[in-house]
């Protein structure tokens, strides 16, 4: 197995898919139609999954809702370690319940954004990593900036990693320049592709993972693109890339989980609506998508 392949004690490898949450018309949890949804992108080349984060809304559901999905997933996945569930909370008590949950599901890891309610120094983001590790279950950095207003530079990821708090990051802002430095300052630790628009960048920088928005809708396809730029196959992998970008930039932008859920029920596949405050995609942004993944179908991706 390659450095970049999934196995069962690096378990957070490979393509771990953010997965989007299916609702009811009445936006109740359809957890039947989530089970298919995790079966099919196993089945289609993807690695695990990722329930409870951002692309999972997680933020709208209630605690049952929450643990549910985690036993779901494992239960859908066939192995449990094949699930990296979003443990994030406000309070860091919170997110170490989370954790533990995770592991008494039988979860392989967990992903961790750092402390979010307020822009945390390093000594709170430490102490929130190191109160989640000890739930004893390996835990993956989630850097989005962008969102937290904490930002886990390559510094403080090194100096998590040498707390023993985690294993990996899930690197989303964007500076591929990063990787680089993280390489140097913290070998072992695993970087992870966070956006979907950098993912070539990163892997031919040395990601060993992607936690992924687009497969969602392009398993398969996707599946295909993660495995060629990690090889360095570049002729493989640039022609799909630059096929697939006008659909990957969209894991980044504020609308993604409509826009993903979009791609898929026009890709015939359960998105569905999301709850409130998340409003359906309209006008401009709604044909933008729609054409997009139009495009992809017409080339052939599935």
């Amino acid at each position: 197995m390659t450095a970049s392949s999934w196995t069962p004690d690096r378990p957070w490898r490979g393509i771990m898919v953010a997965t989007t949450l299916p609702l009811r018309p009445d936006l109740s949890v359809d957890y039947d139609a989530y089970a298919e949804h995790v079966r099919r992108l196993v089945e289609n080349g993807c690695d695990g999954v990722v329930p409870n984060g951002s692309l999972g809304e997680y933020q709208t559901l209630t605690p049952q809702e929450r643990a549910r999905v985690v036993r779901t997933a494992v239960e859908a996945a066939g192995d449990g370690a094949r699930v990296m569930p979003g443990v994030a909370a406000y309070g860091s008590a919170e997110a170490r319940h989370w954790a533990e949950q995770a592991a008494e599901a039988g979860c392989g890891s967990v992903l961790l954004l750092p402390p979010n309610a307020y822009r945390a120094g390093e000594q709170a983001v430490r102490a929130h990593y190191t109160e989640v590790a000890a739930a004893g279950i390996p835990v993956v950095a989630y850097n989005n900036p962008i969102d937290t207003k904490v930002d886990l530079t390559p510094a403080l990821l090194a100096r998590l990693h040498a707390d023993g708090s985690i294993v990996a990051v899930k690197e989303f802002t964007g500076d591929v320049r990063r990787a680089y430095e993280i390489a140097e300052l913290a070998p072992e630790l695993d970087l992870l592709i966070g956006a979907d628009d950098v993912l070539l960048e990163l892997a031919t920088a040395g990601a060993v993972g992607w936690i992924a928005g687009y497969p969602n809708a392009f398993p398969a396809t996707c599946a295909a693109l993660y495995r060629a730029a990690v090889a360095g196959d570049l002729q493989t992998a640039l022609p799909l890339y630059r096929s697939l970008h006008p659909l990957l930039r969209w894991d980044s932008k504020t609308e993604f989980v409509q826009a993903i859920k979009l791609s898929m029920d026009i890709t015939g596949h359960h998105g569905g609506p999301t709850r409130p405050p998340r409003l359906p995609l309209t006008g401009e942004t709604e044909a933008a998508v729609r054409a997009a993944t139009e495009k992809a179908v017409a080339d052939g991706h599935h």
